[in-house]
């Protein structure tokens, strides 16, 4: 009979005699210090995390002798390994999220190839990667509205008048109308009707039509910047060195199973 104490299997009972007096009331302590789990676990990784795993392996197999011992230990030192891939897969990703975040002149025309005025021009795409579905919609409809806006300051500009300049600004959202103000301030423009639609024609248009187009393909532009964050080719060596993991853990299960059922006829 077989059972569990302090994490370690112990064999009792009925069990004694079918493995012999060499076996009998066998305590597994020797797994805790085997040749493979000596070595498994590296000095900064989780040792009782390790173990966890093992003793998990050890109860559901119930080893009996060394060499069934050995091939749970070995199952054990598989399945740690695959652990690691698994991470060392997440940073080459994050790696690459980090790479195509920091690249949005690159990324986000490609999210939208037939499409003008997606530049990535001052972008940020950390802003665009976490918004919610809320946030997208409203920034849909903000900059919707600062376009509109924009354009019919253009038009009450372009039809002149003696107040033209002072409705074309209140025309503006707050948001252009103070960005304007302190282009007047910095004395990049004259605060004239001339100065204004110049700074429209050749400044806030031209960005109004891009957080259009931005917030219009956010999910494209998430997409593209998803994919080109995964990099697969630079994944092909870890996962080929999974392939080789997995082949281990069928070939070495396979012995075990192969073992227990001879042990048993």
């Amino acid at each position: 009979m077989a059972t569990m104490e302090n994490g370690v299997l112990v064999t009792t009972g009925k069990d004694d005699a079918a493995t012999g007096a060499g076996y009998a009331a066998v305590r597994f302590n020797a797994l805790k210090h085997g040749v493979l789990s000596r070595h498994a676990v590296l000095p900064h990784e989780d040792r009782a995390e390790f173990d966890e795993l093992r003793d998990a392996l050890v109860f559901e197999h119930q080893p009996s002798g060394a060499t069934e011992l050995h091939l749970v230990e070995e199952l054990a030192g598989v399945l740690w390994r695959k652990r690691r891939v698994l991470m060392a897969e997440g940073a080459k990703i994050n790696e690459g999220l980090k790479s195509a975040v920091n690249s949005p002149k690159l990324v986000m025309p490609s999210a939208a190839p037939f499409q003008r005025g997606l530049t990535g021009e001052n972008a940020d795409l950390r802003d665009l990667l976490d918004a919610t579905p809320e946030e997208i919609v409203e920034r849909q409809r903000i900059a919707a509205l600062d376009l509109a806006a924009t354009r019919k300051a253009a038009a009450i500009l372009r039809k002149g008048g003696p107040h033209a300049y002072a409705k074309a600004r209140r025309a503006l959202i707050q948001d252009s109308r103070d960005w304007w103000d302190q282009h007047v301030e910095e004395e990049e423009h004259p605060a004239t009707a001339e100065g204004l639609a110049q700074f429209i024609h050749d400044s806030l248009e031209p960005i109004c039509h891009q957080m259009v187009k931005e917030a219009q393909f956010t999910p494209a532009i998430r997409a593209q910047t998803l994919g080109e964050g995964l990099r697969a080719h630079l994944l092909e060596k870890l996962n080929r060195y999974e392939t080789h993991l997995d082949r281990k853990f069928e070939r070495t299960l396979a012995m075990l199973l192969k073992l227990k059922d001879l042990r048993g006829a």
